[in-house]
């Protein structure tokens, strides 16, 4: 790898680092548009509401960006680290050896949530409500799983993201997710 194309690899995850920022930043805030949890009774009762399931499938939207920024900048970081990317299977294991993720448990079940989300075209709001409290009691997950990822690289590759533009938003939603009185807003459990 060349000068130039170092370069180019280093900015692109500087990129992708911004990029998780952002995605964080509006999952909390369309997730905050929300009251959780969600009841299938009143899903029901409020299945014409446009500005609730616009906020839901924001949600769902978000959660699935933020996931797969966070997979290809995971990807990324392990490449610069001189680490094996394939399969993603040995990403997964790196990060979580260097406690980025909790698991390869969390991070697939992350997965799974999502995808039954956007790929289910349920109609029984009991399930869609499920669905959609899964990824609210999920998506602390992947908001740590970022900020510990901007911390790895800046230590580790000395890369942190472009642009200082959503640095503010993300350090209040760190801030947010790790209360306690935040967690169980989110989430609506009681933190243990």
């Amino acid at each position: 790898m060349n000068t130039s194309s170092l370069s180019a690899e280093r900015e692109h995850l500087a990129n992708l680092l911004e990029a998780a920022q952002r995605c964080s930043h509006f999952l909390y805030a369309s997730s905050s548009k929300v009251a959780w949890p969600l009841d299938g009774q009143a899903l029901k009762q409020r299945q014409k509401d446009q500005d609730l399931f616009e906020a839901l499938a924001a949600f769902n939207e978000w959660f699935a960006k933020l996931q797969d920024t966070l997979g290809a900048a995971m990807r990324h970081s392990a490449l610069l680290m001189s680490e094996s990317t394939t399969p993603f299977l040995k990403v997964l294991a790196l990060f979580e050896k260097l406690e980025v993720i909790d698991s390869i448990a969390s991070w697939q079940l992350c997965r799974t949530a999502r995808n039954l989300a956007a790929h289910d075209y349920e109609t029984d709001y009991t399930l869609i409500a499920e669905h959609f409290n899964e990824l609210q009691a999920l998506q602390a997950i992947l908001i740590k799983a970022a900020a510990r990822l901007l911390s790895v690289c800046a230590q580790s590759l000395n890369i942190k993201p472009t642009t200082a533009d959503f640095e503010t938003e993300f350090m209040h939603v760190c801030a947010a997710i790790n209360s306690p009185a935040q967690i169980q807003n989110l989430t609506g459990k009681k933190p243990q």
